[in-house]
């Protein structure tokens, strides 16, 4: 039996969660999921300015932190952060070793960046086409921003057994990261689908860190015990396919047979090793933070890697007011049709104009109820946020103009501004395609060299 623990569910996920995964118990192997489609372009812009940029810089500074609980404790490492720079992430993680005075092998898996590769792939018939609307990429190619495509475990289990102590990817699969262990302990083989699909299941259970320990969790939300230190997953893998989830005992949060169970139950989950699939799960509460899942049945890959492709689609701006009591509603409502109408007058024109009233019916919009007549004279505040989308960047700016003026020229008691005039922002959007596997090679490399 093999503890891989995951310490990161996104780039932005609490800093203290893989310190703690490290210290507060045994683990074999760290899993840090840092990478999401926006945050591929957001790297590649980051790159496009600094050559030694575009990876999770979070990465190098928590390794800084546990590097030497690392090598004490012999626990390897796999992480996304390398983003569309994984050679230049790898450097940072040696020169904090280094600085350290601790040797350390460190790998990458590369290879999966395509952006480069566009207009040749394009141009030899393989279109890109959006899985969504099957329009080809030459639509929209001159505003690709990246374009990238989810590698497996298999590149990742095949760094471990050249030595690798850190595994640092490019994108890869969530599902990939923590599979890539048991793959490489059991040696699992590239068509044994029940275990692979088990092991794909496990990764996705604790690939969003503290969700199934009780974090955003719907069940008795309330009665789980001291979130304030939330411990986060940990998959205990047997050689056989089957897997426990818990965590760290004395850590706050719940492991419950509710708190897993909440990820759906798709037929086809698939993924570059396997298509799983979630009917098939056997989910056993066998203790206290233990739920045990077995009964996993998988079928073959397909021979199609995903592409994550991000591109810039125009622009948008938000802002918002805040209207207090009395008739606080009725004010927000009132200020809306104003704003609305003033646009209009002025000629601007957008592909989208949203509201939401955040207080009455924010999170549900047109599917929430209006507040009836007898809760509407009590609400005490209601905060009117307005957006508007459009490919010119011009009437955007114009819009951003026209909110403070309601402070003095619309309804009354307005008690904020929120965030001030709002700012312009590129709107970035995501376009998944596929791509046939042999037009792609994982790149695995380990420093130092293995001579």
């Amino acid at each position: 039996m093999i503890r891989i623990a995951n310490g990161q569910g996104f780039w932005g996920d609490s800093l203290e969660a893989p310190v703690n995964q490290v210290r507060r118990g045994p683990i074999d192997y760290l899993t840090l999921d840092y990478l999401a489609e926006i945050t591929m372009s957001i790297l590649q812009k980051q790159r496009s300015r600094d050559p030694r940029a575009g990876y999770a810089r979070d990465f190098v500074e928590m390794i800084a932190r546990v590097l030497p609980d690392l090598v004490e404790r012999r626990i390897r490492v796999i992480a996304n952060a390398g983003g569309v720079n994984p050679a230049a992430c790898r450097d940072a993680v040696l020169g904090v070793a280094k600085r350290q005075g601790i040797d350390i092998r460190v790998a990458t898996v590369a290879g999966d960046d395509i952006m480069d590769r566009l207009d040749q792939l394009i141009q030899r018939g393989i279109e890109l086409r959006n899985m969504d609307t099957g329009e080809p990429l030459s639509a929209i190619r001159a505003q690709v921003q990246s374009a990238n495509v989810y590698f497996g475990a298999f590149p990742v289990a095949d760094a471990l057994a050249r030595g690798a102590q850190i595994v640092i990817t490019g994108r890869c699969t969530d599902t990939g990261l923590a599979m890539a262990p048991m793959i490489h302990e059991f040696g699992w083989k590239a068509d044994d689908w029940d275990k692979l699909a088990a092991g794909t299941i496990a990764g996705h259970t604790v690939e969003c860190g503290a969700q199934c320990t009780g974090g955003n969790c719907q069940v008795d939300w309330d009665t789980i015990p001291d979130m304030a230190d939330i411990g986060y997953p940990i998959i205990e893998a047997e050689p056989d396919g089957t897997f426990a989830i818990t965590k760290h005992a004395g850590t706050g949060g719940r492991v419950t047979v509710a708190s897993i169970n909440e990820m759906g139950d798709p037929h086809e989950y698939i993924t570059p090793d396997c298509v799983a699939d979630f009917t098939t799960i056997h989910l056993e509460q066998t203790g206290a933070d233990r739920v045990r899942f077995s009964g996993i049945r998988g079928r073959p890959a397909t021979e199609f890697y995903k592409v994550s492709i991000s591109y810039s689609a125009g622009f948008k701006a938000i802002g918002s007011l805040v209207y207090a009591w009395p008739d606080a509603y009725k004010k927000a409502r009132a200020a809306d049709q104003i704003l609305r109408q003033r646009l209009e007058r002025l000629g601007l024109r957008f592909e989208a104009m949203r509201s939401e009233f955040v207080g009455a019916n924010g999170c549900h919009g047109i599917a929430a109820a209006e507040p009836s007549p007898e809760v509407e004279p009590q609400l005490a505040e209601v905060v009117l946020r307005f957006g508007v989308r459009s490919e010119n960047r011009a009437a955007v700016e114009r819009f951003t103009k026209e909110l403070a003026p309601l402070v003095l020229n619309g309804p009354p008691v307005v008690t904020g501004l929120g965030g001030g005039r709002p700012k312009v922002e590129e709107i970035v959007a995501y376009w998944p395609a596929l791509i046939p596997k042999h037009e792609l090679t994982p790149v695995v490399g380990v420093w130092p060299n293995e001579n």
